[in-house]
């Protein structure tokens, strides 16, 4: 969904304030982050339990989770929930690529979620919990096309639906609140709403 800017809740120009250090790896989740590292931020419903999807996967130093592709400067994760700053559950997922390249990340998330919903994950409905891969660059770019083709031709064969997953240039990455962070780590039975399709991605 695209809202409106002028629609957008005001937000604020001081952000949420985070400890900065993951929970489960003990890493800084702000940056600088080492040499070589690259990220790309994901959206895939509820980010409670996609965070903790990114952070188990060999190769990736660390996770965060945060609101992109909206228009709201540094919103609370209330705001988030009206849809009323354009905003997606995210997760920025820091990665070395000489353990884990993009293929391999996006092969996780296109089988993670159902990425044919919409604006919605299963019972968590809204805007927010949209499928979108924001990119950093034109290479992140071309990956994620191609990976949504190849998972495309994999729904179809299996009688699946369209795709409705959104990909575009990351403008900004606001951090969620400290609660939000790794929580399922800190909540072991708290809700998680990942449901993937059954099918497999194939990465080409």
């Amino acid at each position: 969904m695209t809202l409106d800017p002028s629609r957008a809740l005001p937000g604020r120009d001081t952000p949420l304030a985070i400890g900065g250090v993951h929970a489960v790896n003990g890493r800084a989740m702000l940056p600088p982050f080492p040499d070589g590292m690259q990220q790309v931020v994901l959206g895939l419903g509820c980010f409670w339990g996609a965070e903790r999807l990114f952070w188990q996967l060999p190769g990736v130093h660390v996770t965060a989770v945060g609101y992109a592709g909206g228009s709201t400067p540094n919103p609370t994760y209330e705001e988030t929930c009206t849809g009323l700053t354009g905003h997606a559950e995210v997760v920025r997922v820091v990665f070395d690529p000489a353990e884990v390249d993009l293929d391999r990340l996006l092969q996780v998330f296109w089988e993670a979620h159902d990425p044919t919903q919409g604006n919605r994950q299963g019972n968590d409905i809204g805007s927010q919990y949209r499928s979108i891969i924001l990119t950093l660059d034109e290479a992140q770019r071309e990956v994620a096309e191609r990976t949504r083709d190849a998972y495309q031709q994999a729904l179809t064969r299996a009688g699946g639906g369209t795709i409705t997953t959104e990909i575009a240039p990351l403008t900004a990455f606001y951090y969620a609140e400290e609660v939000h962070q790794q929580y399922l780590h800190k909540n072991p039975g708290g809700y998680c709403g990942l449901r993937g399709t059954g099918v497999a991605c194939p990465i080409v």
